[in-house]
């Protein structure tokens, strides 16, 4: 579906805002006119999309961005927090949250409607914003079409020596274990990843970046990582090289599907503006705030009435593994005991 008139206007004059996280540095007064968000997010990802809400509701958004912590922030200012939600990377860390108890159940038509199930939690404690596949890479030069085609033949031994991957206890790399679990059960997953770990061209480390790099350096020939970092890499003039350098694949198109995670939200468990956390929520899953996250990060809507970027758009079509995330995550205590068992990460 492309983007109306009305959306490609808003979108291409919210992209121009600052990305400046605002942020309070005391307990803010709690008013009618504002909602709070804690955000393991970086501050440029969201904060066009905030100031557009506040443009169209006059609702203020205010934020808190912290690498780490603000799980354990929350449950020390416990009733007295401030944070009506919380954004995160990965289902992993949107689960830990749940069980941390410092979220609650939301009911919302909207976004039922807007955010497919499999992409939010059965009883309304978290919800996907954002899609991202985890994808195979491979050289251009070392690894010829159609060699790897599944997330089952990483542990091939015809590639002993040639993959990389950041470390296996990793969330990104712990929920695609979790899904192999899911699939083929422990015992096969196990030995799945033994296989992959006995592939590996080096200990497990950097960032997924830092994998693709190593395949233009010659350091290995294939590698896992998240979609977005490709558009990341092909918009940085430093860093096209490295992309340019890899063929895209998207795992088990014969089968089941390539395995999919998101970034998401949850609303605090004190959450003292709810009201308008509901509405950021559902403002969040519209139309026009996916576009603009699919603009700005690389990243897919989940809301399937809104295409991905041109840019993501090139890498082509696929078909995303149905199997819900809230399935997923059962299995994230299990695929960490498996990393440890195989030795992955040395």
């Amino acid at each position: 579906m492309r983007s109306s008139p009305r959306v490609k206007s808003l979108l291409q004059a919210s992209l121009a805002l600052s990305v400046v996280a605002s942020a309070w540095i005391s307990t803010p007064a709690i008013a009618a006119d504002e909602v709070n968000v804690y955000s393991y997010r970086q501050p440029f990802l969201i904060k066009p999309m905030f100031d557009q809400f506040t443009k169209e509701t006059g609702i203020k958004v205010n934020t808190v961005f912290a690498k780490k912590g603000l799980v354990e922030r929350l449950q020390n200012e416990g009733k007295n927090s401030p944070a009506d939600l919380i954004f995160t990377v990965d289902v992993g860390n949107l689960s830990g949250a749940v069980q941390s108890g410092v979220t609650q159940g939301v009911e919302s038509d909207t976004l039922n409607r807007n955010i497919p199930s499999e992409f939010r939690d059965t009883d309304g404690h978290w919800f996907g914003l954002t899609n991202r596949a985890r994808i195979i890479v491979t050289s251009k030069e070392r690894i010829a079409e159609g060699e790897v085609t599944r997330y089952e033949d990483l542990a091939k031994p015809e590639f002993a020596g040639r993959i990389c991957t950041r470390s296996g206890k990793h969330v990104y790399m712990n929920a695609l274990i979790s899904s192999m679990i899911a699939h083929h059960g422990e015992a096969d997953a196990k030995a799945w990843l033994t296989g992959v770990k006995d592939n590996l061209a080096r200990t497990p480390q950097g960032n997924d970046r830092a994998q693709v790099k190593a395949i233009s350096e010659g350091e290995c020939d294939i590698a896992i990582i998240n979609s977005y970092y490709m558009g990341a890499m092909q918009t940085d003039e430093e860093q096209f090289a490295w992309a340019d350098s890899v063929n895209i694949i998207f795992p088990n198109q014969g089968d089941r599907g390539t395995h999919m995670n998101i970034a998401g939200m949850s609303m605090t468990a004190s959450a003292p503006n709810k009201d308008n956390a509901l509405k950021l929520m559902e403002f969040l899953s519209s139309d026009l705030a996916q576009a603009m996250y699919a603009e700005q990060n690389h990243e897919y809507p989940v809301n399937k009435a809104v295409p991905a970027s041109g840019l993501v758009r090139s890498w082509g079509e696929f078909n995303h593994d149905p199997l819900p995330l809230s399935d997923v995550v059962k299995h994230r205590v299990t695929a960490s005991k498996l990393v440890d068992e195989v030795g992955y990460d040395g």
